[in-house]
This record gives C-alpha cells, structure tokens and sequence, in this order.
C-alpha cells in the first residue's frame, strides 16, 4: 500500500475517478518497456516514470550527442558521450526515485526481445527504423502484449496502438507491409525534426501507455497523424489485413 509520501506525490492523478487509488496502485505494479531513449522515448519515459510506473526498462545503444540535445530532454549537456538509456534512467530516477528502472546499453533484438516483452505489461516503440519497428512488432504479437507505437519527422508526427489481446486490433505490418517498404525509414539526421514535435508525439504515446496500465479510460483506436505546419490532426480507422505475414495466425 502507498504511504503518505506516495499519497502526497500521486494525489493529483488519484484524485480523478477514473484513476482513483486502485487505479494508482495498478500503474505502481505495472511494467513497461520503452524501446528507444531518444526524441520520443525521452518525454515517454520522463512522464510514465513522474506517473508513478513501478517498473520500466529502457533500452538504447547509442550515446548521447550535441546534436540530440534539441530534443531529447531526457539528457543534458554532461551527458554527452554516455550511453541514452544510462542518461534517462538518471533523469527518471531524479524524478521518481520510487521507480525500479532498468537501462539497457544495447540494442534490443531476437531473442532478448523476445524476453524483455514477454515480461512487460506495453511496450512503447520510440525507434526510428522501421527494420526495429517490424520486429518489436513481431515480439510483441508473440506475447500479447499491447504495442504502442510513435514516429515524427520534420513536421509530420503519429500514433498508433496495436493490442493483440483484441481480436480485431491489427498489428504494425498491417499497417506498413514489409515487403513494400523494406528499411527505408527517413531519420532525423537525415531530414530534420521540430524539437516539440517529438515531445508532442512521446507525451501522446505516455498518455496511451498510462491508459493501459491504469485502466482509465479507452484504448486509442486507428492511427493519429499530426501536421506541425498546419496545426491539424487527422484520423485514420485501420483494418486487420486478414492475409498479414505477422499477425494472420494469431489466435
């Protein structure tokens, strides 16, 4: 049971019915695994950490650079040359040191994919590439573990969930055939990024991801996509493609 430091700290979350303390003591159990502690990861991980989100592990390979400083806010100007997860869970734990955070200073794939969404309540991908994308997405239609998905470049940003658990939910490969796009994806060193943008997007997939682990509220449905030029949403209902290569025979 929570005491009153963790009362105190949580109050403005219990104190909404569709949280409440059961709702609170479900996000304090409850873990995630964040792909990715960069632009997106970084506001994603901030929030579900200050949130209250017992466990999380975050994993990333890469270090930090100057150049990732104008948007990644989970690092500061002395992190440059340290690993991205070892730098977030710093920041994290400056928030929150109540979390059990776990960095990983690799790249999370095959088997140890597998593992680490097999024993996660969501698992968030804030990658860019869409050959990681493809495969948290296969890891995560193997365990039945609800997928929340985020992507932003230059000024385009979206979000889509894909929960195996829902018999109709369809997955990333539904939505993005492999054989049609191959590892394409454009990156931010590559095309640029409004700085807000990711946060916008992480923040959104944090919200999706409390949402889960919570039990407030509703499961965000088809894909978001947001124009930072215009200032628009737009959204899209998606479809399980009943002839997909990853999620066709899940049962």
């Amino acid at each position: 049971m929570m005491d009153d430091q963790a009362l105190l700290r949580y109050s403005r979350q219990i104190m909404l019915p569709e949280v409440d303390i059961e709702g609170q003591e479900r996000l304090r159990g409850a873990r995630a695994l964040i792909i990715g502690a960069g632009g997106l990861g970084s506001p994603a991980a901030l929030y579900l950490a200050a949130a209250g989100v017992g466990q999380i592990t975050i994993a990333d390979a890469d270090t930090v650079e100057l150049s990732n400083l104008q948007r990644q806010i989970a690092h500061q100007q002395t992190s440059i040359g340290q690993n991205k997860a070892v730098s977030a869970k710093q920041s994290m734990q400056a928030l929150n040191p109540e979390c059990q955070i776990t960095a990983l200073e690799c790249h999370a794939e095959g088997e140890k994919l597998n593992q680490l969404v097999a024993l996660a309540d969501v698992v968030l991908d804030c990658t860019d590439r869409f050959s990681s994308r493809y495969a948290v997405n296969a890891a995560t239609q193997k365990a039945h573990v609800p997928l929340v998905s985020g992507a932003a470049i230059r000024f385009s940003g979206q979000l889509a969930i894909f929960d195996p658990r829902e018999p109709d939910s369809p997955c990333y490969a539904c939505l993005y055939p492999q054989d049609e796009l191959g590892d394409e994806a454009l990156s931010c060193a590559e095309s640029g990024v409004m700085a807000p943008l990711v946060g916008l997007i992480g923040c959104f997939q944090a919200v999706e991801a409390f949402k889960l682990l919570s039990g407030a509220g509703q499961t965000h449905q088809g894909l978001s996509t947001f124009d930072g030029l215009s200032g628009q949403w737009r959204h899209f209902k998606m479809l399980r493609d009943p002839e997909c290569a990853v999620c066709a025979s899940r049962t």
